[in-house]
């Protein structure tokens, strides 16, 4: 849910903070306040176009931040046109940003795109609607196609033998270095072989400094009368006696330790040859294969089947056939679930639009045959037909941008529980329909509201009284510039508002006495 936008320097607005809450959500104002910025601001913030157009006259920069409470979404856009975006204080591309926005913020009206018009979402739309899972399907379809891919690989033709001649070569390089985990300290040895000499003389001077052959423990044994005869007068003497035996047994166990690593050091320059030889070999496959053992297993796999492709080819063409069998059944399936679905979408959504002014419109969902794809066997398309006599045609291809954001509410109506989008913008929606049609709209948003956020730019009264919360935008000059403000009203200020959009200029105590029973009659349906 957008619980906060606030705006910064952005066209007309020179700041703004409007604090959201759950429902419906109304924005109204007189033409040309600016009720249409926040929704800019909002297709900005969540990855929209950005240029040095937008940054308000006089500012080095225009901000816009949306809190989706856990989820803050930044975005700034300079003066010279420079864009930069933030989520949760961590930049992100605007890429990123724009998919986040598709799944934060569902927005319908004249500029936004609209996903309604694209198959992607037609299609997924149904699906939820009618509960169409694809679990077997996908299952199927997935293992059909990874069968697909590897009889394609191994129809390579010429180039399969080109492959296989490589891998030979591959193969038998691998094996003839032979490198295993023996050579994981090669370079170990390597080093140590060639600086034979000063390790060995190190060592020496190491066991001669810790007692030589005289042996630290002897050493130790010759204080002990001394440690005992302290001890007579000193108790302490007796545990510093025993501390000095355990030290003595410890440098004799470091002294047996360097003598015995030394005595492993093979200071022969013909083993030492053979070592730097080793170590050429080693690195060079590691360079080359990364891991050698594994990338040995890899390639001896890779070419038996090659080898054996033609009775590999057979067992996978006879998987293939079967793959398809069950691609297309469980296809079928899909598309019979989805036929079912669409009868009932289109029924529900076709009642809807009658209350929103499409009097003999008709809504109906085309599911066609295709060829076997991620998503199943057929293609959906929605289709709108908005009089009687004429060919219904894909929604994209006739429907206004009023007709599609009402359209858009009549399916958000209907598929309200369905829907995973938090929250739903409608701006000017009701544009171009009458008192009554935008009555109906305002209930149709308010029914989408009770499982959404709904935030709705309206001109309509009868759309605005249905609103939980109303919102005013407007417009004045101070100090020489024109600025944009925004606060809620309630109360008597909200029914001057509703008067206001009744009368216009005109506020009689006829249009407010209208606004108060718009206003009230908007309360009852509440209570219904």
């Amino acid at each position: 849910m957008l619980n906060k936008l606030a705006v910064s320097n952005l066209a007309v607005v020179e700041k703004v903070e409007v604090a959201f809450g759950s429902g419906l959500n109304v924005v109204t104002g007189e033409t040309g306040a600016g009720k249409s910025v926040l929704i800019w601001a909002l297709e900005l913030v969540l990855g929209g176009r950005a240029d040095s157009s937008v940054v308000r006259d006089g500012a080095k920069e225009a901000e816009v931040e949306a809190d989706f409470g856990g989820t803050v979404v930044r975005r700034t856009v300079t003066a010279e046109g420079r864009s930069r975006a933030w989520v949760n204080d961590e930049s992100v591309a605007v890429s990123e940003l724009k998919e986040l926005g598709r799944r934060l913020v569902d927005i319908h009206g004249p500029r936004a795109n609209q996903n309604i018009l694209e198959e992607n979402f037609q299609r997924s739309t149904l699906d939820r609607f009618g509960g169409v899972g694809l679990s077997k399907y996908s299952a199927a379809y997935g293992e059909w196609r990874k069968t697909a891919d590897e009889i394609a690989s191994l129809e390579g033709g010429a180039s399969v033998e080109d492959e296989i001649d490589l891998l030979k070569f591959q193969v038998g390089e691998l094996e003839e270095a032979n490198v295993t985990s023996d050579d994981d300290d090669i370079a170990e040895r390597h080093a140590a072989a060639a600086h034979a000499a000063e390790i060995v003389e190190g060592a020496n001077a190491i066991t001669e400094a810790l007692g030589g052959d005289e042996g630290a423990e002897t050493a130790i044994a010759k204080l002990g009368p001394v440690f005992a005869s302290v001890a007579k007068h000193f108790p302490a003497a007796s545990e510093w006696a025993a501390e000095a035996e355990e030290i003595s047994v410890r440098i004799n166990e470091l002294s047996r330790s360097v003598a015995d690593a030394v005595s492993r050091i093979d200071a022969d320059p013909e083993a030492f040859d053979e070592l730097d030889r080793r170590l050429s070999v080693v690195n060079r496959m590691r360079r080359k294969y990364g891991d050698p053992a594994a990338a040995l297993a890899e390639k001896r796999a890779k070419l038996d089947a090659l080898e054996h492709r033609d009775e590999r080819l057979g067992e996978l063409r006879a998987r293939l056939a079967e793959a398809e069998k069950t691609v297309k059944a469980e296809g079928a399936e899909v598309t019979r679930r989805r036929r079912t679905a669409a009868a009932k979408l289109a029924k529900a959504v076709t009642k809807e639009l009658r209350d929103l002014g499409f009097l003999q419109a008709k809504f109906d969902v085309d599911i066609r045959e295709a060829a076997p794809a991620a998503h199943g066997c057929d293609s959906v398309v929605y289709m709108f037909e908005p009089n009687p006599g004429e060919p219904a045609r894909p929604l994209a291809a006739i429907a206004s941008s009023g007709e599609t954001a009402r359209i858009m509410l009549a399916l958000k109506t209907v598929l309200a529980a369905h829907d995973e989008t938090a929250t739903l913008v409608f701006d000017e929606i009701d544009a171009n329909i009458g008192g009554e049609v935008g009555r109906a709209v305002g209930e149709k948003m308010r029914c989408v509201a009770a499982s959404h956020q709904v935030i709705a730019i309206t001109h309509l009264p009868q759309s605005a009284v249905c609103g939980d919360r109303h919102f005013v935008v407007a417009k004045g000059v101070s100090g020489g510039r024109t600025r944009t403000w925004i606060s809620e009203v309630e109360g008597e200020d909200r029914v001057s508002e509703i008067a206001r959009m009744l009368g216009g200029e005109k506020l009689t105590s006829v249009t407010r006495k209208h606004a108060e029973e718009l206003l009230e009659n908007g309360k009852k349906k509440d209570r219904r």
